[in-house]
């Protein structure tokens, strides 16, 4: 049911054509001054407004104004009802942006068509706007030539979401519907073990791809994703992302290349997990926060015990007493629950 707001000082006339349009089958809103008319206006986003131009409080150029200058009304139609005897009014209201206007008194015919045709208009010029819209994102898609392009398109028409450091993003077993792109924040993927303790399995920064599992629609995450700092994502659907790899075979070499990559990375972690000594492993694992949160020697590393032993695959207390090994070696300090590095490359060159 479309809606239309009159904003009439006329109490008759005001009464009379909200009685009128309701016979039509529209909803009526009204107002008494243009003061209450911008109120409505604003509360019930009407599809079409006839407004009186003389009006105590606020009149009807002022209404108008107030319309064309909010963007989440100056698309409604705007329909002024003025006296025969104010021409040069109506014109000035014209130049203004009103859409049409009405002599009062005026034909029950008149009002009707008025409305209906303003209407129609405003109808078939969201759906130009909507096809143009649609189609250059086609275009935009067609474009896409590298997977900075593919960043961009992520960027530009994802869908944005954020996080609080902690919260969770997705859960294993939820049905996997969209990839996304981290915008900003740093985020941890994770498992349960068979004993219920969490494994980290990789660490995702500031313009990594995150929750890939398949491309068929509705295939469970095989992991969580939870946000290690403050997060912001942009998201699309894996319908539009394989639209896009299908017209797209550059964009998808080297997304494939990222993935491999990727997979060629936790290959190398669960071999360091297996084989490392638990000083290596506790240096490494460091070293991949630091390289992911992008800090440096003298930097700052603020991030539980828990996730670093959970990453380095030791326990929580074996991860501690290293810890305390490394401070006395002069290769970190422990500021509380923070981690500064003091030796980078020391910590690089531990066996």
């Amino acid at each position: 049911m479309k809606t239309i707001l009159i904003i009439e000082d006329d109490t008759v006339l005001r009464e009379n054509t909200a009685e009128l349009l309701e016979l039509e089958n529209y909803k009526v809103f009204t107002a008494a001054n243009g003061k209450i008319g911008i109120e409505q206006a604003k509360l019930n986003n009407p599809d079409i407004i006839v407004c009186d131009i003389m009006m105590p409080v606020v009149d009807g150029y002022g209404v108008l104004e107030a319309v064309s200058l909010d963007s989440s009304l100056q698309h409604i139609p705007f329909i002024f009802l003025s006296a025969k005897t104010e021409h040069k009014e109506i014109r000035r209201g014209m130049d203004l942006g009103a859409d049409d206007y009405l002599t009062k008194p005026f034909e029950e015919e008149e009002l009707l068509s008025a409305i209906d045709s303003r209407l129609a208009k405003a109808e078939i010029l969201s759906r130009i706007k909507k096809e143009g819209v649609e189609e250059n994102q086609k275009k935009d898609v067609d474009l896409l030539r590298n997977l900075n392009e593919l960043k961009n398109f992520f960027d530009d028409n994802g869908e944005v979401l954020n996080f609080e450091k902690g919260e969770v993003i997705y859960t294993n077993g939820n049905n996997s519907n969209k990839i996304f792109l981290i915008l900003k924040g740093v985020v941890k993927t994770h498992k349960m073990d068979e004993s219920g303790k969490e494994l980290i399995t990789a660490l995702h920064k500031a313009d990594d791809f995150l929750g890939f599992t398949s491309f068929v629609d509705n295939i469970p995450y095989q992991e969580s994703a939870s946000a290690v700092e403050k997060v912001e994502l942009a998201g699309i659907s894996k319908k539009q992302l394989k639209d896009i790899l299908e017209k797209n075979r550059n964009v998808s070499m080297e997304l494939l290349n990222v993935l491999t990559d990727n997979l060629s990375e936790v290959k190398e972690q669960l071999l360091q997990m297996a084989y490392s000594s638990v000083r290596r492993k506790t240096a490494q694992t460091i070293l991949q926060f630091a390289d992911v949160l992008s800090k440096k020697t003298g930097d700052t590393i603020k991030i539980s015990r828990s996730d670093l032993a959970s990453v380095a695959g030791i326990a929580t207390e074996s991860l501690i007493r290293t810890l305390s090994g490394f401070k006395r070696d002069g290769l970190i300090e422990i500021e509380g629950r923070n981690i500064k590095i003091l030796e980078l490359e020391q910590l690089r060159s531990i066996e």
